[in-house]
C-alpha cells in the first residue's frame, strides 16, 4: 500500500482529523492532506514524528516489509543451491561412469586376451624373423 494511503487509514484508526494529526507531527491540515493524496511526502524526520503519532514503525508507516523481501530472496538461493547440486550430481554420475568405463577399456586392452594386440604382436614377429632368415 502506498504511503499516502497508508497515512490516511493510520490516521483514521487513530480517530485524528487532518488537524489533529498535523498538530501532532507540527505541519498544518494542508501537509497532512498533501501526504495523503501522495502530492508532497513527508521528510525523515516527520515520517518519525508520524509513525510516534500513529503509533505504528516507520517500516509499517512506509510499508518496508523488509521481512518478506528477506524471505523471498532466502527462498531463491535455496532454489538456485537446489538446481546447482542437482547439476553438480549429474555431472559427477557422468564422471564417474566415464571413468569406469574408461578403466575397463584399459584393462581389456592391456591385460586381456580379448584385445587385437596379441595377435598383431605375434604376427609382426614372425614376419620381422622371416625378413631376416
Amino acid at each position: 500500500m502506498a504511503l499516502g494511503q497508508n497515512i490516511l487509514n493510520l490516521r483514521k484508526k487513530n480517530g485524528l482529523s487532518q488537524e489533529q494529526l498535523g498538530e501532532k507531527v507540527n505541519v498544518t491540515r494542508q501537509t497532512i492532506s498533501n501526504w495523503e493524496l501522495e502530492e508532497t511526502a513527508p521528510n525523515p524526520e516527520q515520517l518519525k514524528l508520524l509513525s510516534k503519532a500513529l503509533n505504528v514503525s516507520v517500516d509499517d508507516l512506509i510499508d518496508n516489509d523488509l521481512q518478506n523481501v528477506v524471505l523471498s530472496k532466502i527462498k531463491m538461493t535455496e532454489k538456485q543451491t537446489r538446481t546447482i547440486k542437482k547439476i553438480l550430481k549429474g555431472f559427477l554420475i557422468g564422471f564417474i561412469i566415464f571413468l569406469v568405463i574408461d578403466i575397463i577399456a584399459f584393462i581389456i586392452c592391456f591385460f586381456g586376451h580379448y584385445g587385437p594386440f596379441e595377435e598383431t604382436k605375434s604376427e609382426s614377429a614372425s614376419y620381422v624373423i622371416k625378413e631376416n632368415i
